[in-house]
């Protein structure tokens, strides 16, 4: 009696990770679109591959906050206006009253080095991130050409700033650097730390300026 051929199993299909990895893939496309790029242009601008942002913008994988930064340069938008779109409650850009945000609500996201939550909604003047993360590898350089400012809520960092040198910081402490800076970040121990990160709202019109540590490009 012969015995049947068993056929290999077919792989399984790619899947969205979830819902804030959908939308936020979404409204990439869209911003793609409506600039007229496709995405091997996209590709040849931010230095990712042509697969990895067709994964991203079908919400199947996510994106480092390095990677963001990166896209939504060539989209001419912000870091945090990717993010914000994974917010199942999006809010009115034109809305300019006094909001409260509670703890269990802002976009977040979560990341190789972390987990990021927007600590507002629509449009406002600077972008506060909460970032909560334990990496004790510091991953890639972030470079923009927005001033940041960095607060220590809890746990030790290691706040690397390239040719400006390596601080160990604790809770309380904190660290300003202007535009163009190469910065990173990691827990001093492997133990959880906290921190809040205030960027300068991206002026979307203006030239890109040149990054003053220009080792790490």
């Amino acid at each position: 009696m012969s015995s049947a051929v068993t056929s290999p199993a077919a792989p399984p299909p790619e899947r969205v990770l979830d819902d804030q990895a959908r939308r936020v893939g979404e409204r990439m496309r869209a911003l793609r679109r409506a600039h007229g790029l496709t995405l091997i242009q996209v590709a040849e601008r931010t230095g990712l591959s042509h697969s990895f942002l067709s994964q991203l913008e079908r919400g199947h994988t996510r994106p480092s906050m390095v990677s963001l930064e990166r896209i939504a340069q060539a989209l001419r938008t912000s870091q945090v206006e990717l993010l914000a779109a994974g917010d199942p409650q999006q809010a009115d850009p034109d809305d300019r009253r006094p909001r409260v945000l509670r703890s269990t609500e802002g976009a977040r996201g979560p990341f190789s080095q972390g987990e990021a939550r927007l600590l507002v909604r629509g449009a406002r003047a600077f972008e506060p991130l909460e970032w909560v993360g334990a990496n004790t590898d510091p991953g890639e350089y972030y470079v923009h050409d927005e001033d940041e400012f960095l607060y220590v809520v809890a746990g030790g960092v290691v706040l690397d700033l390239g040719d400006d040198g390596v601080s160990e910081l604790a809770a309380g402490d904190s660290a300003y650097y202007p535009g163009g800076t190469s910065h990173r970040w990691r827990s001093a121990d492997g133990s959880l730390f906290r921190l809040i990160v205030v960027k300068q709202k991206p002026r979307l019109d203006a030239p890109t300026r040149r990054r003053r540590d220009r080792s790490h490009r």
